[in-house]
């Protein structure tokens, strides 16, 4: 169950409530005693403490003093952190509900607060066996505010759902989410959102010459599938398409390139550009978001066979490309490199690529950002930016320079699907890059993807990184 956030018209008495406001002088006079306004007051000034907790016998009071951080998408982002550290009182204290009183903030930083606590609240307990005794307790909070506005609430109760089906997908097993499931989970986001799903089965792909996705698929037992996704409002403000395509390799061992100590231990996460794609859709189409869009989600594992492709093989992809195998393990730009070839077919205005896709990219930024490049779609580019600051899921542009290209040629076909030591991450988006003649941004979500443990509002395990950049972004066209 999901945190539902609401708007309310008052706050009973007694009730525990979370109270935001810019200095101590602003906080509700009516809300706290004497002694616990002295205590905040010569705290904030002596100790710079910007957190307080009251607890008593039915009622807890929790506050965040903001400062004045500038640029405000700062700002936003710590009242999303605030929530993730006042959330742990609320649950300690086994409550159903919070109240959020507005102390002359702005909405956005009274939702962001919100959004803090609703996606920190998140839990995966489906395999506990005792899952009753280890859930949060929380499982609303009332927002009582005449600047917050309905529409406003039910966006960020979308975004929130969202961004936790996406942390679903991607926590699950490949026991339970192999290639063929996840596509039925798609399945399952579109009847929800009225959204237009396609499956393509192991035949049709073999009819569309997928050697990509073919290739790396000769190792499983499992088929692979082809998901594509559509929402077309009835008036779009585009005339061609905005297309999403995901990676969904629903485990990653390496192939013949095994992957070897701990570095295979979260491979389930490596779906998770494809899970951000049909979670981001879904949210679009859920808001009636009056832009076309299209996702593209080719899946399998890669595994270990004795028909398993291999080093030196050369495989023809799905628009004629031969590429030869340097490593097995660089299989997602196998399979997504005939997503985009396949993604002519709709003349798109625009192509963005998620993938967890190198750990280049990983090693040189850790989780606090997305690599991102782009051909011919700087404009495009500075907005998804933007939106990156918005939702502090920021975006860090690497250099997408034609001498790339020389470190992915081949001797023997077009070209390799691996260029070397250096540069891998932008290497891996110069490949991909060879599949388009569009404008193409392509987005590296290694890094903050899937966490080891928790890192405030985004939790451990699958973070659901991507959902809120593209709805964002699709939201501002």
């Amino acid at each position: 169950m999901h945190t539902i956030i609401d708007i309310v018209d008052e706050m009973p008495d007694g009730a525990s409530f979370v109270c935001l406001a810019h200095g101590p002088a602003l906080l509700p006079a009516m809300l706290f005693s004497r002694e616990e306004k002295d205590h905040i007051n010569l705290h904030y000034k002596e100790y710079k403490t910007k957190r307080f907790v009251f607890s008593r016998p039915g009622q807890l009071k929790l506050i965040f003093i903001t400062g004045k951080e500038k640029p405000g998408h700062q700002r936003l982002e710590n009242c999303r952190k605030a929530g993730f550290e006042l959330l742990g009182h609320i649950n300690n204290c086994r409550l159903n509900e919070i109240f959020l009183p507005d102390s002359g903030n702005s909405s956005e930083e009274l939702l962001a607060l919100a959004e803090g606590m609703a996606l920190s609240n998140y839990q995966f307990v489906k395999y506990k066996t005792s899952a009753k005794d280890k859930t949060n307790s929380l499982a609303s909070i009332n927002i009582v505010s005449g600047e917050v506005t309905p529409e406003q609430v039910d966006r960020l109760n979308i975004i929130v759902d969202a961004t936790c089906k996406c942390r679903d997908m991607v926590n699950e097993p490949v026991a339970w989410m192999n290639a063929v499931k996840l596509s039925d989970e798609i399945r399952r986001l579109g009847r929800e959102a009225s959204v237009k799903v396609e499956v393509l089965n192991k035949k049709k792909i073999e009819t569309l010459k997928m050697g990509g996705l073919l290739a790396v698929n000769k190792g499983s037992v499992d088929p692979p599938t082809f998901t594509i996704m559509e929402w077309k409002p009835d008036a779009p403000v585009n005339k061609k398409p905005v297309i999403f395509t995901g990676k969904g390799v629903v485990f990653d061992t390496g192939g013949m390139n095994i992957k070897t100590g701990d570095h295979m231990n979260n491979m389930k996460c490596d779906m998770a550009g494809g899970a951000s794609v049909a979670a981001a859709i879904y949210a679009i189409a859920r808001a009636k978001l009056n832009v076309h869009v299209i996702g593209l989600i080719p899946a399998t594992d890669n595994r270990t066979n004795g028909n398993a492709y291999v080093n030196g093989d050369i495989i023809r992809m799905h628009d004629g490309t031969t590429v030869e195998i340097i490593n097995t393990d660089a299989e997602g730009r196998m399979i997504l490199a005939d997503a985009l070839s396949y993604a002519k077919k709709y003349k798109p205005m625009l192509v963005i690529n998620l993938a967890t896709l190198t750990g280049s990219a990983s090693r040189t930024i850790g989780k606090y950002g997305i690599v991102g490049m782009h051909s011919g779609a700087s404009g495009f580019f500075s907005k998804l930016k933007k939106s990156g600051e918005q939702v502090y899921e920021r975006v860090v542009e690497f250099p997408f320079w034609d001498e790339y290209k020389e470190l992915i040629k081949s001797d023997v076909a077009d070209i390799k699907n691996l260029g070397g030591t250096d540069a891998g991450a932008i290497t891996a988006g110069k490949f991909l890059e060879h599949f388009t003649g569009y404008p193409f941004i392509h987005l590296d979500i290694a890094g903050p993807a899937f966490n080891d443990r928790q890192d405030s509002y985004r939790n451990t395990g699958g973070t659901g990184t991507g959902v809120r950049l593209l709805f964002d972004f699709i939201r501002n066209l």
